[in-house]
């Protein structure tokens, strides 16, 4: 395990967020708050792009279950760091690009549906929103961007009734872009995220994005927004 859960680097112009805490990558308050600093840092040094990586075998099995037995408050304040999260990705004005190094589930898969591009590693790994089969509603604003992102033929199955899917098929239901070979989704994303940023014009391509997904952003954000009490 990393010293850290979330190592940063900047290559180049593409700012790394590699998320690795040595078990399944939940996404405890204190993960969250890693990864937030993060994209502050990214910011901070006017990165090109963003590539947000995994460790092999897991991307993420979504929020810290650990925090559950905490109390209303303590769910209340991950989830929201989380919900903010998916929203900072989906606004963010430059290229985010994911690395699906293994297991991406629960709020891991909606991180998948927040990002621009998402290159899946392949393998025996589950990728999907498993909520409704452990007893749990899919909040709002999960379900944004479940409609924005996933394929129409599959997003009851996705949603609703919790199917959970293998890298290939979750090519097709939405939730990966493409799928390369074992072992290859970490520097597959590094270098498409490379691509992007030093290819593409950054202006051109923030005003782009935020035209494209205006509509989706404002219910995004009024559902964020609403889970906080806002």
């Amino acid at each position: 395990m990393a010293e850290e859960p979330v190592q940063y680097t900047l290559e180049g112009s593409v700012a790394v967020l590699r998320l690795d805490d040595g078990k399944a990558n939940a996404l405890s308050p204190t993960v969250l708050d890693a990864l937030h600093a993060g994209f502050d840092r990214a910011q901070e040094e006017s990165a090109g792009a963003v590539a947000v990586v995994g460790r092999p075998g897991r991307f993420s099995a979504g929020f810290d279950l650990s925090v559950m037995g905490q109390g209303p408050d303590a769910v209340r304040e991950m989830v929201g760091k989380g919900a903010n999260l998916a929203l900072r990705i989906f606004e963010w004005p430059a290229p985010v690009v994911l690395g699906i190094t293994g297991h991406a589930l629960a709020m891991g898969a909606v991180l998948c549906l927040a990002a621009d591009e998402r290159i899946g590693s392949a393998g025996a790994y589950k990728l999907g929103l498993n909520e409704v089969a452990i007893k749990m509603t899919l909040p709002d604003f999960a379900l944004v961007l479940a409609a924005d992102r996933l394929s129409r033929r599959h997003l009851s199955r996705a949603t609703s009734a919790a199917e959970i899917y293998s890298p290939e098929t979750a090519v097709d239901a939405g939730y990966l872009d493409c799928i390369v070979p074992d072992g290859e989704a970490d520097a597959a994303a590094r270098a498409r995220a490379a691509e992007m940023a030093d290819g593409l014009d950054a202006r051109a391509y923030h005003q782009t994005k935020r035209a494209v997904r205006a509509e989706s952003a404002g219910r995004l954000r009024a559902a964020v927004e609403s889970f906080a009490g806002v």
